[in-house]
């Protein structure tokens, strides 16, 4: 295991953010020291919408920061009129659950950015602020459309660098924080592991750092490891 810099500016809990899969994971999480939670399910097919007693849960009796991943279904980020509809029930739920915030993406079959339906749920999701997530890094020309997305009113983009991991995208996280240049928030994740996240945090400037620190149980499930989060917390306080 390597060393890291001591001296490296401090992040708080709000900062950091723990993708969960499950109600336990939520759990887990608020066990480790976590404040802030990506609330998702279906994390073998890259996360879907989390039941609504499960957001329920989460928000009210675990008291967490739960940011809602609003996706129907796995497969690619196109969807139609009844998808559509569906999310925004699920919105219009996770607002009157007393959730932190929203977390879509939606992209044209070209891999642009299909801003129409973007800036639609920004203002259908506020005052809660939203997340443009991981569709974000199939995207085409990942610089334009950062601006595009600023353009929608989104508070944050959920980005491995469109890379498969973090570590693998570094060169185009440096990129997209220095262009956003406190526009909007570059939350890296995909691979963040206790281990390299501060040499991520230093290398990139991210500002936000989101991390899985799951594990797998004797069943082959992935849940949050409750040690994990705890680790990954003291290095980057």
């Amino acid at each position: 295991m390597w060393g890291y810099n001591k001296q490296e500016p401090n992040m708080n809990k709000d900062q950091i953010e723990i993708c969960c899969g499950s109600i336990q994971s939520a759990a887990n999480a608020k066990a480790g020291g976590a404040v802030r939670v990506e609330l998702c399910q279906g994390l073998v097919e890259g996360g879907t919408t989390p039941s609504p007693a499960t957001i329920d849960f989460a928000v009210k009796e675990l008291g967490l920061k739960v940011f809602v991943l609003i996706r129907p279904r796995g497969g690619d980020f196109c969807y139609n009129e009844l998808e559509i509809k569906t999310m925004e029930e699920d919105v219009a739920f996770c607002k009157k659950a007393g959730a932190t915030g929203i977390v879509v993406g939606f992209l044209h079959p070209d891999g642009t950015i299909d801003t129409e339906l973007t800036r639609r749920f920004v203002e259908l999701s506020a005052p809660l602020p939203v997340t443009f997530h991981r569709a974000f890094d199939e995207c085409k020309e990942p610089l334009k459309a950062l601006e595009q997305i600023i353009d929608c009113g989104c508070k944050r983009i959920l980005t491995s660098g469109c890379q498969p991991t973090a570590i693998e995208g570094t060169d185009m996280l440096q990129q997209l924080v220095k262009q956003a240049n406190g526009r909007i928030s570059i939350l890296a994740g995909s691979g963040v592991t206790p281990e390299n996240a501060v040499s991520l945090k230093q290398k990139t400037g991210a500002p936000e750092i989101h991390g899985s620190c799951k594990m797998t149980r004797p069943d082959g499930a992935w849940e949050t490891d409750e040690e994990a989060v705890k680790s990954l917390l003291q290095r980057l306080s």
